[in-house]
């Protein structure tokens, strides 16, 4: 096996990085993406297989007699978000930007599968999964229903996720809930807009649906138990009023998050009873759609331990420059986001970390941008992992 020029790697791993940021693609919509990740597992010599939940790639590698297979996941699709970076790399695709680092996370898995088809140090299989639609919620579950789990078996699965505000070379995770479940809703309130002048004469909306949106911040204040993590968060309000013309129809729309399926069927619930109770205190009609579109994210506290030892192995390497004592570290609670890496988690065990990013803009910032002193971590990590779940002889 040929042992890798690690800053060569970096280089080109950079030049990746910059290419597919350069180019974004929305969920579902990675073709561009797919086809240069399938280009380069190629050229490293994986077994691929393209089209998986629509856009997905799957890269295999095989090493040793070993029977038992690890898998890796990387997620590739952009955001709509209008990008106000002035790199010479920035997104050419109008209204489309990487503003979660999904440019980055692919770089480094393919990084990773380079190193491990180069240099090996693994008996086994590893399935790199490089995944569409993360953003959607929608991405994991399409490759598993188009048969990911049968098609390519794995009996474990890591990812890890880029963190602005954690340095640069510093890991941290955690066992059990890592990132929550998300909930979207729309509440629909209909009544009988009129003049401006004249509210007396009709049913209108507004009141009610300001009144609502109040009244809902107390399912987390008041209806919850305190020992219970839950957010409910009103993120639109949308009338057909006008300057003079007062609303018949108010959307109100917004996403909650919890830990426990306990808490978000309480939150349903309760969001139920004070909407039809408010609309019916204001004489309109409430209708609410609520879907469940990510579910928690928990990680296997065996796993955690291994991923967290394979960053402090990385990271004990003196090309590194980092203490490992200092830089890897269990998380003291989990966060409120959400990630549909969680899907695969329903299915076998895993881990899912979190990588530094250094003090760039936040996530989902028009200003973001994947910090590339990254890379080289990010990919030493995945093939670490491997190397200690897939150890030889």
């Amino acid at each position: 096996m040929a042992k890798l020029d690690q800053q060569a790697l970096h280089r080109e791993m950079t030049v990746w990085r910059h290419d597919l940021h350069a180019h974004p693609e929305f969920g579902f919509e990675e073709e561009r993406t797919a086809t240069f990740v399938a280009a380069k597992l190629r050229e490293f010599g994986l077994e691929v297989a393209e089209g998986i939940g629509g856009t997905g790639v799957v890269g295999t590698l095989t090493r040793g007699s070993g029977n038992r297979a690890v898998a890796l996941r990387a997620d590739m699709d952009a955001l709509r978000i209008a990008e106000q970076g002035t790199a010479p790399y920035r997104s050419r695709t109008p209204g489309t930007m990487h503003a979660c680092g999904h440019d980055g996370h692919t770089s480094m898995l393919l990084g990773a599968a380079k190193l491990l088809a180069s240099e090996g140090g693994f008996d086994g299989t590893v399935r790199f999964i490089f995944q569409p639609a993360e953003e959607w919620g929608r991405g994991a579950l399409a490759m598993l229903e188009d048969g990911l789990l049968e098609r390519f078996p794995f009996e474990e699965i890591f990812g890890l996720h880029n963190m602005p505000g954690l340095p640069v070379g510093h890991f941290e995770s955690r066992s059990g809930p890592v990132m929550s479940a998300e909930d979207n809703f729309e509440i629909m309130l209909k009544g009988l807009g009129g003049h401006a002048a004249r509210p007396h004469a009709g049913q209108e909306t507004m009141v009610a649906a300001c009144a609502l949106v109040v009244n809902l911040q107390t399912i987390v204040s008041r209806r919850l138990s305190p020992a219970d993590i839950g957010v409910v968060s009103v993120t639109e309000l949308i009338t057909d009023g006008t300057r003079n013309a007062l609303p018949g129809m108010a959307r109100i729309l917004g996403d909650c998050r919890s830990f426990r399926p306990e808490v978000s069927a309480a939150i349903e619930r309760e969001m139920r009873r004070i909407a039809e109770g408010t609309a019916q205190a204001y004489n309109v009609a409430a209708e609410l759609t609520y879907t469940r579109e990510f579910v928690p994210l928990i990680n296997d506290a065996t796993l955690v331990d291994e991923a967290l030892a394979a960053a402090r192995a990385v990271l004990a390497d003196d090309a590194v420059g980092i203490a490992a004592d200092d830089a890897v570290r269990v998380a003291a609670e989990p966060m409120t986001a959400s990630e549909d890496f969680a899907r695969f988690l329903d299915h076998v065990p895993g881990c899912f970390v979190f990588m530094g990013n250094g003090e760039t803009a936040p996530l989902h910032n028009p200003a973001y941008d994947f910090n590339d002193e990254a890379l080289l971590h990010g990919a030493r990590f995945h093939a670490a992992v491997v190397r200690r779940r897939l150890a030889s002889g």
